[in-house]
């Protein structure tokens, strides 16, 4: 069985900051690709930041660009979302996904976590 936590969420000011937390557990063979995600009351889940296995190639949604930052740290099996200048409109549900391989003749299945809020607000 695997599984992704979120952790890191909480109530935070406009202009303040937050690093989100993401780790993989259970029979894992292989993480490739890790993804954010986020998803408002009212609203469907939308794509917030992607990074690729090594690092090397990373993705953000136009209205978190220049704020937010994806890293991760193979060795932990998790992925972090630094999210600095937050706003009202960040407020949502934030959702890790990654593609994971149970073994070394698997084809990836993607999982998802359980969420962790945000609020930003005064």
């Amino acid at each position: 069985q695997v599984q992704l936590v979120e952790s890191g969420g909480g109530l935070v000011q406009p202009g303040g900051s937050l690093r989100l937390s993401c780790a993989a557990s259970g029979n894992i063979f292989s993480v490739n690709a890790m993804d954010w995600y986020r998803q408002a009351p009212g609203n469907k889940r939308t794509f917030v930041a992607s990074i690729t296995r090594t690092g090397g190639i990373t993705n953000y949604a136009d209205a978190v660009k220049g704020r937010f930052t994806i890293s991760r740290d193979n060795a932990k099996n998790t992925v972090y979302l630094r999210m600095n200048s937050l706003k009202p409109e960040d407020t949502a549900v934030y959702y890790c996904n990654a593609k994971i391989r149970d073994g070394p003749l698997a084809y990836e299945t993607a999982y998802w976590g359980q969420g962790t809020q945000v609020t930003v607000s005064s």
